[in-house]
């Protein structure tokens, strides 16, 4: 049947209205540096540079991958406080234009470089990787081992600064990848695993950092420490069969989704990558107020055993 006029105005419309995906150079969590060596150049790649001061000096003005802009995890506005808690995702719009300014638009493949230097600097890559799914950006990955694998493989390095024209990245939040405060206490009486991604002294209530008011965990967590998901010395991310291994020593059932956090989201972030990029399981969210939050109502329970 022939469209009528206006139903094919309208078909027009609709195409016209679709939101612009990303071209995906790969669709895999993690590249080396010969697969970035052999896409620099390609109009559609955007490579961030996130690594942060080292005594004060700019590791990117001393070399760092060619093309790559530069924009600090600590410093660019990756994270901010909201209600008085650390290291929350920024407001949509807010984020949404600090990305678009790195020259990304909906169409550009995102391939973002941290040091490489051991578990909790690479966590910085995890996070800000997740930010771009949680904002709907699926050609979004991560180079393995970070500068440091960049440089063991002797690829060129550039003191050139890159100065990235603004793009037009628009999000399109998603929800179900982002827990919150009434998810985390369903989960403490459901069948949805909590995992505490922090080292087992923090877990067990012998230790804290200053931004969590009480010693110990949410209760029904399980701990699966944050630095055995990486492995400094190659520079790589552990593979999916070894974390599967962690999954299974931890004893932790996958069925019903997971919930990663940590103090304040950014290690948890290492863990929501390792389950939910590399192993392939699905439904994991991450709790970005994670304890700095949980534990500033003394209301809600938290567990310890020193």
């Amino acid at each position: 049947m022939r469209l009528s006029f206006l139903g094919t105005l309208a078909a027009v419309a609709l195409v016209s209205v679709a939101p612009a995906y990303a071209e995906r150079l790969t669709d895999k969590p993690l590249v080396d540096s010969a697969w970035l060596a052999e896409h620099l150049g390609n109009k559609s790649l955007v490579v961030i540079d996130i690594r942060d001061a080292v005594e004060g000096k700019n590791p990117y003005d001393a070399g760092h991958v060619p093309g790559a802009v530069n924009a600090r995890y600590s410093e660019y506005g990756w994270r901010t406080t909201v209600n008085n808690v650390p290291g929350m995702l920024p407001p949509t719009e807010q984020i949404q234009g600090l990305i678009a300014n790195l020259g990304v638009n909906n169409d550009s493949q995102v391939v973002i470089i941290p040091a490489g230097t051991n578990a909790s600097e690479f966590g910085g890559a995890t996070r800000v990787y997740w930010t771009f799914k949680v904002l709907g950006h699926d050609a979004v990955t991560i180079l393995d081992g970070g500068y440091a694998a960049w440089t063991k493989a002797n690829q060129q390095v550039s003191t050139d600064a890159t100065t990235a024209a603004a793009g037009d990245f628009k999000a399109e939040f998603r929800p179900e990848l982002l827990a919150d405060v009434k998810e985390v206490t369903d989960a403490i009486a459901s069948d949805v695993n909590l995992i505490d991604a922090r080292s087992v002294a923090q877990f067990i209530g012998k230790e804290k950092t200053n931004t969590v008011q009480k010693l110990g965990t949410v209760p029904s967590a399980v701990n699966i420490n944050f630095d055995q998901f990486y492995h400094p010395d190659v520079p790589s991310f552990a593979n999916a069969t070894e974390i599967a291994e962690l999954v299974k020593a931890a004893g932790v059932a996958t069925d019903n989704g997971l919930i990663t956090f940590c103090n304040t989201g950014h290690l948890a972030s290492i863990a929501w990558f390792g389950l939910s990029e590399v192993e392939g399981i699905k439904n994991v969210r991450l709790y970005d107020g994670s304890m700095s939050q949980w534990t500033a109502d003394p209301a809600r329970p938290v567990v310890a055993s020193n």
